[in-house]
């Protein structure tokens, strides 16, 4: 299933187990909870138990006491997450953030890390080696690649809409925030559901969080919050009732 150019994935085991945990708060869960919760979307007790051995082994779950835990990685993308759609926006005064690659890369999985690392922090590539952003937004660099960058604040002399639409693609991200949208709110079953809401914290996850005065007329990005909130409630609802219940 796809909208625009957005996959929604086939819900397996391991990524019901993940989505569920990446929303909750704490992100804990006992082994009998996460089998409970798993059962109602439809998996059988095997799969969710291979998928959880699979998951620790990994490196994305910690297991301790019976309780399973994300990892300091998956932490760090729940706080990524929560920050996408809950992030706060200062008005802004028409300059730009820009981070310049000052270290060079040792190989091609390094120089990848490093893009990872800037599209994390919301920074689009400008050309290569120079990144930038508008500066409306605070976001942080991973330190790790911050030591290979100077960054900047400047002012861009061209149209800020143009260079906006050239390294973000908005209309783009647009479209396909819109379709996902409308698909959640025509699906009915519950597993559908869920699958479109992993799509849609994936693109909300990509959304560039640019400024008002340089996005596309109709943006999308709060009908796309609002609509994954509603679902959101809807499914944390039900997680926290079973998981607080077999802790």
């Amino acid at each position: 299933m796809t909208s625009g150019g957005t996959r929604v994935r086939k819900l397996t085991a391991r990524s019901a187990v993940l989505s569920a945990l990446l929303g909750a708060h704490p992100a804990e869960a006992s082994a009998a909870g996460i089998l409970t919760l798993a059962t109602k979307l439809g998996f059988g007790q095997s799969a969710v138990r291979v998928a959880l051995t699979r998951l620790v082994a990994a490196g994305d779950l910690d297991r301790s006491d019976g309780m399973y835990t994300l990892s300091a990685r998956l932490i760090d993308r729940q706080r990524r997450q929560d920050f996408a759609l809950h992030y706060h926006a200062s008005a802004w005064d028409g300059s730009w953030r820009l981070a310049v690659v000052t270290t060079g890369a040792e190989d091609s999985t390094d120089r990848a890390a490093l893009r990872t690392a800037l599209r994390a922090a919301k920074f689009g590539e400008v050309r290569e080696g120079v990144w930038g952003r508008p500066n409306n937004v605070s976001t942080t660099v991973r330190a790790d690649a911050r030591e290979r960058l100077t960054l900047f604040r400047a002012v861009p002399e061209g149209d800020a809409v143009d260079l906006v639409s050239e390294v973000f693609a908005p209309t783009e991200w647009a479209k396909a925030a819109e379709e996902l949208v409308t698909m959640l709110r025509e699906a009915s079953v519950m597993v559908e559901r869920f699958e479109i809401a992993a799509a849609i914290v994936r693109h909300i996850l990509d959304d560039p969080l640019l400024p008002a005065e340089v996005l596309p007329a109709h943006w999308p990005g709060h009908d796309i919050r609002q609509a994954y909130e509603a679902f959101r409630i809807e499914l944390t609802t039900l997680a926290e009732e079973i998981l607080t219940a077999t802790r």
